[in-house]
């Protein structure tokens, strides 16, 4: 008996749409289409799931792009190698045609053709990863340099500040009060108190 074909769709939230996955794998003739509304983060999706425990050797699995198995490539590879050869099911990726491990070319099979193009894919997405980071502490640096501050603004020390502490210094207010009538949190009046005593500004 002829191995069925299955499809797999994901979209990352409920407000994407599926239909442009699901019109292509009809296209192609799928038996049966496992969708996910889900973050490709990992692979603990309910129809992924549901999908693993249906298919068997033999059988295809055809998804409209690679993305849509998954983000990271890494992840995708070593589920590839799962489905491919230890489930000994075809897969077909229908944007990249290199990625179809049915075919045959001058003695060359498919899933090592996949195999190659994943790694490929893998190196690539390292590469702009790397990139990435770089660009993002480069501009850090650069507006460092320029004076830039990152995070949310610093509150200001209220203009009784200094007589609410010298209360608190003197015993007369506790760490909650004072922060009270400054209207701030402990932590934040804490910090204060901190930055003061680092700055030589307050006695202990």
């Amino acid at each position: 008996m002829a191995g069925r074909v299955f499809g797999y769709a994901r979209v990352s939230t409920r407000e994407q749409n599926l239909n442009r996955q699901i019109d292509a794998l009809n296209a192609f003739g799928v038996d049966r289409i496992f969708a996910d509304r889900a973050s490709g983060r990992d692979f603990d999706r309910p129809a992924w799931r549901e999908l693993l425990s249906a298919i068997e050797g033999g059988d295809v699995l055809v998804v409209k792009s690679i993305d849509r198995l998954g983000r990271s490539y890494e992840e995708v590879i070593d589920m590839w190698r799962t489905i491919t050869k230890e489930r000994r099911v075809a897969a077909v990726v229908l944007d990249m045609p290199l990625l179809d491990t049915r075919q045959e070319t001058q003695g060359i099979t498919g899933t090592l053709i996949a195999d190659i193009v994943l790694e490929l894919l893998s190196y690539v997405a390292h590469v702009e990863r790397e990139n990435i980071r770089q660009r993002q502490a480069e501009g850090i640096a650069a507006a460092h340099r320029r004076g830039v501050r990152f995070g949310r603004p610093r509150k200001e020390r209220p203009g009784a500040y200094g007589e609410i502490v010298n209360l608190y210094g003197a015993g007369q207010l506790s760490r909650k009060e004072a922060a009270c009538l400054l209207d701030v949190s402990v932590s934040t009046f804490d910090r204060w108190r901190k930055e003061d005593l680092l700055a030589g500004l307050t006695e202990r």
